[in-house]
């Protein structure tokens, strides 16, 4: 148990200097410590989606989440003073956002295991950065993070993050021993249609931040039958400054041409196309939309369509929803596909 408390206490001292280097950059500090600004230097360069804006986004989130009542209140629903046998804990880390797989690392550690983590080639800064921070708290933990490239080898267990196609590689490769493999799933939000234009604004964000590539990205909208757009199209304008981003209004001219040639139905405003369509994944620029004639038949829908979701976005008396603005704010016991990943590494 006690390791697991100091390992809680360097979780807790990291939070603390994610958050003051947030608050710095945010008020426009120029001594914003260098070796922040070092690794976010590399992460830029190694992945042109991660903008400053967005990485800011993701440590700020993670500072807000590593605070001592945070913890605690997430370790109180479980069992963390039982005897336990370290293992050796695999994360295969995707690279579509920013510190991706920082979950599982914090749930590896913090649950008395060791990380054999296999970084993305799009995010592969970050997370050691992060660790020498930890480390630099509790000098204990540098036997217990090992970062790898190429084959992956000496694992007790895996946790692995990847597409549906890399899903049955690792079905094949990590399957036989106790293994969480997580595929692809997007998030949706329920329109009333009598959302205030804040709550369109806040729905903005957690359809662009990090344009969309995370599976928390609301990449669907579910509206009522003859939803008017122009209210939404309104309330999003502040993230008009996506177009500046050449990869991005790249995939937008890329989506509308193909649109165009094909003859098919959809609006745009310049930097966002809406198209009526059942599928969930939507291209980097594209929304989809279906239109819902009762309640009572999209609660059908979606129940029948929930292993393909990771969150829905609503303001609407849906089980589960999350607040407009908050997809991309998830608490420390939201674990992805819904799999308790505390759980899992503490039956190891």
């Amino acid at each position: 148990m006690g390791s697991e408390i100091q390992t809680l206490h360097a979780f807790v001292e990291l939070g603390d200097r994610l958050r003051d280097f947030c608050e710095n950059s945010k008020a426009g500090k120029a001594d914003r410590d260098p070796a922040f600004q070092n690794a976010l230097a590399g992460a830029r360069a190694a992945n042109p989606w991660f903008t400053e804006p967005n990485l800011l986004l993701a440590l700020g989130q993670w500072g807000a989440a590593l605070t001592r009542e945070n913890l605690e209140r997430w370790l109180k629903g479980y069992d963390m003073s039982a005897a336990r046998t370290a293992k050796t804990v695999g994360i295969v880390m995707a690279g579509n956002v920013p510190m991706v797989g920082f979950h599982d690392f914090l749930c590896v550690l913090i649950s008395g295991h060791r990380v054999l983590a296999k970084l993305s080639s799009q995010d592969r800064h970050l997370m050691p950065f992060l660790s020498e921070l930890l480390i630099g708290a509790m000098p204990d933990l540098a036997g217990r993070i090992r970062f790898v490239e190429g084959k992956m080898a000496g694992f007790d267990a895996v946790i692995a993050t990847g597409s549906n196609n890399t899903g049955r590689y690792f079905e094949h490769y990590f399957g036989k021993g106790p293994h969480i493999i997580r595929r692809n799933r997007n998030s949706t939000a329920v329109l009333s249609g009598g959302e205030s234009p804040g709550e369109l604004t806040a729905l903005g964000g957690d359809i662009f931040h990090y344009f969309g590539l995370g599976c928390r990205s609301v990449s669907k909208l579910y509206v009522p039958e003859g939803y008017d757009f122009a209210p939404f199209f309104k309330a999003i304008q502040g993230f008009a400054h996506l177009g500046d981003h050449h990869k991005y209004a790249n995939n937008h001219d890329y989506n509308r041409a193909v649109l165009l040639m094909n003859t098919q139905r959809f609006l745009d405003n310049g930097f966002l196309i809406l198209r009526e369509e059942p599928s969930f994944s939507s291209p980097i620029s594209v929304l989809h939309y279906s239109q819902y004639s009762s309640m009572e038949a999209l609660s059908e829908e979606l129940k029948a369509v929930k292993d393909e979701i990771q969150c829905v976005v609503s303001g609407m008396d849906i089980p589960g929803h999350v607040p407009f603005g908050r997809s991309q704010f998830p608490a420390l016991d939201d674990y992805a596909d819904g799999v308790d990943t505390l759980e899992f590494l503490l039956g190891l």
